[in-house]
């Protein structure tokens, strides 16, 4: 098998994570509530960093597709955690765009959003209510 990542545990509830391909590291610690030194991104802080950065990326291919530019696009995600089992239990998502984009490619963009892979993997399991916050231009 040829890994994505490989994760090393280094005590005190620390992991350590490679991806293979770039080399880049990252450090997870579990959170304060959860026994740990919340000194970093916890495993389920990553899975809420997932969601926000899989729905700009994708919005980001269809945007390049059609040559409108993203630039300044922020996604915020609020975790919700559940405590039996202790869980994700919802992603609160507030998208927000600047620039002027009619209703076609608000509607397109929004569909990339909503369709990326991580969405789609955690739909059934997670609530993920959505926001679009437009700046800077009315839809046609």
């Amino acid at each position: 098998m040829d890994p994505t990542v490989t994760l090393t545990y280094e005590g005190e509830l620390r992991t350590r994570a490679v991806h293979e391909r770039s080399g880049v590291e990252t450090v997870t610690d579990a959170p304060v509530d959860n026994h740990g030194r919340g000194e970093a991104f916890s495993p389920t802080d990553l899975v809420a960093t997932a969601l926000g950065a899989c729905m700009l990326t994708i919005m980001g291919i269809v945007a390049d597709r059609h040559g409108w530019s993203l630039g300044g696009a922020e996604v915020a995600v609020r975790k919700v955690m559940a405590t039996e089992p202790r869980r994700i239990a919802r992603l609160e998502v507030v998208i927000t765009v600047r620039g002027d984009f009619d209703a076609k490619a608000r509607n397109a963009l929004e569909r990339a959003a909503l369709g990326c892979p991580v969405h789609a993997t955690l739909g059934g399991n997670v609530e993920m209510p959505v926001t679009f916050d437009w700046v800077g231009g009315e839809a046609d």
